[in-house]
C-alpha cells in the first residue's frame, strides 16, 4: 500500500512532509535549547541532520513512516518534528489498521505551548477518522517520566513495559548500542471520540 505524502493543519501548527529543504531550519531548531533532548534523537549539526532526515525518507519510501516537520503559524518558523512509525497493514485494507505515533522533538521555544497538543490532535485525528485504525500505539523510554506524563495527559493508556526493546538514543547516551526499557501506550479506536473530546478542551483552554 501506498501512503503519499501529506499536510496537515490546525491553528498553532502545521504539520508538513518532511524534505531535505527543512534540513538548515531544523538545524537552527535543534540548538535552541537541548537541555530536553536527554531520550531522543535530535541531531545537533547539519551533517547528522542530513543524515537524519535521509533515514526518515527512506522509510517513508518504503511506506513504514510519515515523517512531518512541525511549523509553528505564529511565526512560520519550523518548530521540530514528528512522524507515524511502525505502520501496520492488515489484509483486505487500503489504509492502515495500526500506526506509532513517535519520534517527536520540538524547539525550546514551542514546548509547553499548544503546538504538541494540537499536533497529536492533527496525527490522531488523521488516524482514527480518516484511516479508520483500529489502534495507535505511543512508546517512550521506560525512566523518561517526562515523557510519560506528556503521553498520560493525552488519555493514553499504559500497556506495559517492553524490557530491552529499542537501543538508548539521545544526548544521554555514551555507549551507543545498548537496548531500553520501553512503556508502551495506546489509544484504541472505542476510546478516541472521548480522547478528541479532551484535547479539543484543552486546546480551547476549557
Amino acid at each position: 500500500m501506498r501512503l503519499e505524502p501529506f499536510a496537515l493543519e490546525g491553528r498553532f501548527v502545521r504539520l508538513e512532509p518532511l524534505g531535505h529543504e527543512h534540513i538548515d531550519d531544523l538545524v537552527v531548531a535543534a540548538n535552541e535549547d537541548r537541555s530536553t533532548y536527554g531520550f531522543t534523537a535530535v541531531p545537533r549539526d547539519r551533517a547528522g541532520m542530513k543524515s537524519y532526515v535521509a533515514t526518515l525518507l527512506t522509510d517513508a519510501a518504503a511506506d513504514s513512516a510519515v515523517p512531518f516537520v512541525q511549523r509553528r503559524l505564529v511565526d512560520d518558523a519550523v518548530a521540530g518534528c514528528t512522524r507515524y512509525m511502525n505502520v501496520t497493514w492488515w489484509s483486505g485494507r487500503a489504509t492502515p489498521a495500526e500506526v506509532e505515533i513517535g519520534g517527536t522533538w520540538l524547539a525550546g521555544t514551542a514546548q509547553r505551548t499548544p503546538l504538541n497538543t494540537e499536533a497529536k490532535l492533527l496525527l490522531l485525528t488523521q488516524a482514527f477518522d480518516a484511516w479508520k485504525v483500529f489502534r495507535v500505539a505511543i512508546c517512550t523510554a521506560a525512566d523518561n517520566e517526562r515523557s510519560r506524563r506528556a503521553i498520560e495527559r493525552l488519555g493514553a493508556s499504559l500497556e506495559g513495559i517492553l524490557r530491552n526493546h529499542r537501543p538508548l538514543i539521545g544526548d544521554r547516551i555514551t555507549t551507543p548500542g545498548l537496548p531500553r526499557d520501553s512503556a508502551l501506550y495506546s489509544i484504541v479506536d472505542r476510546e478516541w471520540p472521548a480522547i478528541r473530546e479532551g484535547l479539543v478542551a484543552k486546546l480551547d483552554g476549557r
